[in-house]
């Protein structure tokens, strides 16, 4: 059974490939024009299956994958006990903020004790950033387009991935607080850990290679 490594379609996948490569490691298949789910690469034992980013843990956890590619955000969103992370592979990378309606005062709206409606994907980042801030949120949770919740009153803040924050700026929206660095990680089962050892534990150390190149 050859060794399976869970990527998301998009920006992980492609900035996946070039670590791959640097140690002679091919994807076979264009995801962009394959209809596949399993992907072939130019080693046999080893083989990629493409899953939704926020899947991607619940298949390295469960052994649908030995290893996977996952965003920071993502790991901490699913919970991240069961997971061995070895390594950040700095890719991906990014930022969590809080962003409102550029006439929006947010100084004033998050003065200790007061309560402020916040839309997210990420509820669980959310949550904590504001309970360390001791502010009350009510969370509204959203999986398409945030920027539109300030817009339209759904909700006074919104908290979300930010890489050039051109999107904000299109929406007279404005970052006024930044939450934490994202990059991806690599996750591992541990079973496979202990049960593929040698296997497993060359893959970890190619990615590792490459990041340290």
């Amino acid at each position: 059974m050859p060794i399976t490594l869970a990527l998301s379609k998009g920006r992980i996948f492609d900035d996946t490939l070039p670590l791959l490569a640097s140690a002679g490691i091919e994807v076979l298949d264009d995801p962009e024009k394959s209809r596949k789910l399993i992907l072939a690469t130019n080693r046999p034992d080893l083989r990629v299956v493409l899953v939704r980013a926020s899947d991607v843990p619940t298949y390295v956890q469960y052994g649908g994958a030995d290893l996977g590619v996952a965003g920071k955000d993502v790991l901490i969103e699913h919970g991240e006990e069961g997971l061995y992370q070895p390594l950040d592979l700095k890719i991906a990378r990014c930022r969590m903020s809080v962003a409102v309606r550029a006439d929006f005062d947010y100084a004033s709206a998050v003065r200790q004790g007061s309560r402020i409606r916040v839309a997210t994907k990420y509820t669980q980042i959310a949550r904590q950033h504001f309970a360390d801030k001791g502010v009350h949120v009510d969370l509204i949770k959203l999986y398409g387009s945030m920027e539109l919740a300030p817009l339209t009153g759904l909700a006074d803040a919104i908290v979300d991935l930010v890489s050039t924050g051109s999107t904000l700026k299109a929406n007279n929206l404005v970052e006024v607080e930044h939450i934490m660095d994202i990059s991806s990680r690599l996750v591992v089962n541990q079973a496979a850990l202990k049960l593929r050892r040698e296997p497993v534990r060359a893959l970890i150390d190619v990615f590792g290679k490459a990041v340290g190149a």
